[in-house]
C-alpha cells in the first residue's frame, strides 16, 4: 500500500509550530507494513488542499492518503471541504467510525468535520490535528485499511460469497 500523509497546518506550514501528527502518522503508517511515498504540510488554504489532493489521487500512484489537522469547526479549517471537492464517492463510514472511537475518549472527538471517501482509485481520510487523535484514529483504521484498499481496486478476494447461477 503506498500512502501520502498530509499535515494542514498555517502555523506548522510557516514554521511557527513543530509537527507532531505528520510524523506521528508516517511512522503509524510505516508499522501497518505500508509505505509513505511522500508526507507534505500545508496551510489552511482549501483550493491548495484540494489541488493537491487530486493530483495524487490522479497520479495513480497513490492507495490512500491520509490527512492530519484542518477538521475542526473553527472558521480557518477547510480539510472537509476540499476533500469533498475532489472525493467521487463517500466512505461515510470510516469519519462515522473515527468519531465514534474518539467519542469514547473525549466527547470532543464529535467535533471532528473529517470526511473520507474515493478519488479514482485512492481513498482519502481525514483525521484531526492532535497526535492523540492521529493514534486512536490510526488505531480504528489499521485494520480496515488493507480491505478497503482492495475492494476500491476490485482486487479484494471472492472467498464466501455467493456468486450468481
Amino acid at each position: 500500500m503506498r500512502v501520502v500523509v498530509i499535515t494542514i497546518s498555517d502555523k506548522g506550514f510557516r514554521g511557527e509550530r513543530s509537527d507532531e501528527s505528520g510524523p506521528l502518522l508516517k511512522r503509524l503508517v510505516t508499522e501497518m507494513g505500508a509505505e509513505v511515498i511522500a508526507t507534505h504540510i500545508l496551510p489552511d488554504e482549501p483550493e491548495q488542499i484540494a489541488a493537491l489532493l487530486a493530483e495524487l489521487a490522479d497520479s495513480g500512484e497513490v492507495d490512500l492518503i491520509v490527512t492530519t489537522g484542518g477538521t475542526g469547526p473553527s472558521p480557518r479549517d477547510q480539510t472537509p471541504e476540499a476533500t469533498q471537492c475532489v472525493i467521487e464517492r463517500e466512505m461515510p463510514g470510516l469519519a462515522e467510525l473515527l468519531r465514534w472511537e474518539g467519542y469514547q475518549h473525549t466527547p470532543f472527538a464529535v467535533l471532528s468535520r473529517g470526511v473520507s471517501g474515493i478519488r479514482g482509485q485512492t481513498l482519502i481520510v481525514n483525521l484531526p490535528g492532535s497526535p492523540k487523535a492521529v493514534q486512536e484514529g490510526m488505531g480504528v483504521l489499521t485494520p480496515l485499511l488493507p480491505s478497503a484498499i482492495a475492494l476500491i481496486k476490485d482486487e479484494a478476494p471472492m472467498d464466501g460469497l455467493c456468486t450468481p447461477q
